[in-house]
């Protein structure tokens, strides 16, 4: 009886996972490590019908065809976008071309998603944001995938109870030579602190290296400190953050683990822990479990790639919209950085 129930809950489990199919194709821009690693396994994963492969070498092209059975790779974005039955497009190049290419596809009326940058400058921005307007392009999606990480849409619904108090926020890498880390590696940081708390002011900036930053930035309803560095290493690159409130303490590590620490009680303003010793509590709401190699467990998932793709292809299929990264939701990220730069 029991392994006939167990039998039967993998039965609906798997036929579950294969009636979520989708209709519309698609066209990816780009094949970088990035996407090879992080965007493609996805959509293969989900079974979405990848018609063109978009890339700038001829080379490469003849390549891709090798490798990407059914898929037509081209040099040609105008091929891509004068096809009518491509519905969203892809982007994932190099970020210096980013605000052209999104230009173009938003010219043609089709869905975007696009890996952050999505442009260099907050004018660029506003330009992208009056041509979707213009256009009418149906959905726009700007690559910030760790607002989908489970561990920060957790942390994002917790704190939506609490009295906030102060952040700090750590994101610390090694030496970045190949771009620019304002816009390629600190527009993750900056982009969560503004999507878990609301529009930053800057009250103090000091750039303390070539790329490294210390902040303190006022939100609607709480104050945060952030360093930002590349002076330290990739092999033990870190990314955490801390937030107080009023009832205690919320710790989210590497996206992989989100745990809170309840403030101790106290009696006429005395915190009983002076008076009376008490072993800290720790409550682990969010934890990687690399034991199971199922999808939740997958760095792909936990770091929000899974989602972001999943919400977007589910809103240009119409089967649901959820998207928080257009392009108006990250110009406040824009704006400090633009900020940043002229400090």
């Amino acid at each position: 009886m029991i392994q006939e129930l167990i039998n039967r809950y993998k039965r609906m489990r798997t036929e579950r996972f294969l009636r979520q199919t989708y209709q519309y194709q698609y066209a990816f821009v780009g094949m970088g490590q990035h996407s090879l690693t992080n965007l493609y396994p996805v959509l293969h994963y989900l079974g979405i019908s990848l018609k063109y492969i978009c890339v700038t070498s001829e080379r490469k092209a003849q390549l891709i065809e090798q490798k990407f059975v059914g898929v037509k790779a081209t040099t040609s974005l105008d091929e891509v976008l004068k096809d009518e039955s491509i519905k969203g497009v892809f982007v994932s190049a190099s970020p210096s071309a980013h605000f052209s290419i999104a230009s173009q596809v938003l010219k043609s009326g089709k869905s975007l998603f696009i890996e952050k940058p999505p442009c260099q400058t907050l004018e660029e921005l506003d330009q992208l944001i009056d041509l979707q307007r213009l256009y009418c392009s149906p959905i726009t999606m700007v690559g910030l995938q760790k607002h989908y990480a489970p561990a920060v849409q957790l942390l994002k619904q917790s704190l939506r109870k609490e009295r906030l108090i102060s952040y700090d926020l750590h994101y610390l890498t090694g030496a970045y030579p190949e771009g620019n880390a304002l816009l390629d590696l600190y527009i993750h940081p900056l982009g969560l602190v503004c999507h878990l708390f609301g529009q930053p002011e800057i009250l103090v900036c000091r750039q303390v290296t070539k790329d490294s930053y210390i902040l303190m930035l006022q939100h609607p309803h709480i104050v945060g400190t952030l360093e930002l560095s590349t002076a330290y290493t990739w092999t033990t690159a870190k990314e955490s953050l801390k937030v107080c409130t009023r009832s205690g303490v919320y710790d989210l590590t590497q996206m992989e683990s989100l745990a809170f620490t309840p403030n101790s009680t106290t009696f006429l303003g005395i915190p009983i822990e002076k008076m009376r010793t008490k072993n800290s509590t720790v409550e682990y709401l969010y934890q990687c479990n690399s034991f199971t190699p199922i999808l939740i467990n997958n760095q792909i998932y936990m770091q929000g790639y899974f989602n972001e793709i999943t919400n977007f292809i589910n809103a240009v299929e119409g089967l649901g919209n959820q998207l928080s990264t257009s392009f108006k939701e990250v110009r406040d990220v824009y704006e400090i950085i633009g900020k940043i730069k002229g400090t």
